[in-house]
């Protein structure tokens, strides 16, 4: 009996010896090379994972700027400080960060507990993604209207968006344009926009006039009013929705002429032109004088009749 025990011992022994064996010249036949480089890079990079970048994650931008299939400034997230860093590792100059594509989330909506019509109280998940399944997908009586309970506050790594009086509300300072919220969002209302552009239609309801007027104050409401103002044809109505293009010079008439403010961003102030004194007609001026000479005598006429009574 206990040679049987012995003999299993000394084979599974045997078997493992073999397979450790083969193990070991596998790894070293098959290892893949990294590149040192590759770590190193991971370290500066933020590890928010977010995608801002292109890229999926992290590491998958590590490993393309390693391989020089992106620049060291890809990371929006990490700014010049991290391209700095990265060029040190990769051995090159850093590249100044280009912020003239630079982008930033907005919600096209404005429906606010002050100026969207709710219809009924959701007592679910708080989730947009469960709201948005319900009927009208909404509250509110506009079916595209932002929910309000915050699934894209939560796809957020960077606390640059809340919800303020039951709409969504963008920090354009701390948003890194990763496009977690454009996802996360069930409406599709939130899209990426230049930070620099000032003026946004921020509405996504495409139903008639009256029907939007009678759900949202600020929704809008196809008038054409932008569209017929607009001096650079930046702007036209389709499907009932005003829809900026590549044309708008962010000149603000736009958002000036809304009727319904529709349309975000500081408005152009108009000066109207000064109005001239206008002079005192002559004839006026000479009637006046007249007036004034006829009391004149007039009240001489009475001191001297009271006078006379007193002398008599």
């Amino acid at each position: 009996m206990g040679f049987y025990i012995v003999i299993a011992a000394v084979l599974i022994g045997v078997v493992g010896l073999v397979i450790g064996v083969f193990l070991g010249v596998a790894s070293e036949k098959l290892k893949v090379e990294v590149d040192e480089r590759e770590a190193k890079v991971r370290e500066c990079l933020p590890g928010n994972n977010c995608g801002a970048c292109g890229f999926p994650g992290c590491d998958g931008c590590a490993k393309a700027i390693a391989n020089g299939e992106a620049a060291v400034n890809q990371c929006p997230v990490g700014g010049a400080a991290v391209a700095a860093k990265i060029a040190d590792v990769m051995g090159v100059k850093a590249e100044p960060v280009d912020e003239s594509n630079k982008k930033v989330a907005f919600v096209r909506c404005q429906g606010d507990c002050s100026k969207a019509k709710q219809v009924y109280h959701y007592s679910g998940i708080a989730d947009c993604s469960e709201l948005a399944v319900v009927p009208n997908g909404s509250e509110k009586e506009c079916a595209y209207s932002c929910c309000g309970y915050g699934t894209c506050v939560k796809a957020c790594a960077f606390d640059a968006i809340h919800i303020v009086n039951g709409v969504a509300v963008v920090d354009k300072e701390k948003c890194v344009a990763c496009g977690a919220c454009v996802k996360a969002c069930p409406k599709h209302i939130i899209d990426l926009v230049p930070y620099k552009k000032k003026h946004n239609v921020a509405c996504q309801n495409h139903l008639k006039g009256k029907a939007v007027k009678d759900a949202c104050s600020t929704g809008c409401i196809a008038c054409g009013m932008c569209e017929r103002n607009c001096p650079f044809d930046g702007i036209h109505v389709i499907n009932d929705l005003a829809v900026m293009n590549e044309n708008c010079k962010d000149c603000g008439i736009c958002a000036q002429k809304c009727p319904t403010g529709a349309i975000t961003g500081k408005r152009p102030v108009v000066k109207k032109p000064a109005t001239p004194a206008t002079p005192a007609a002559p004839k006026a001026a000479g009637a006046a004088e007249a007036v004034k000479k006829a009391d004149t005598a007039g009240t001489k006429e009475a001191v001297s009749a009271e006078e006379n009574s007193a002398k008599a």
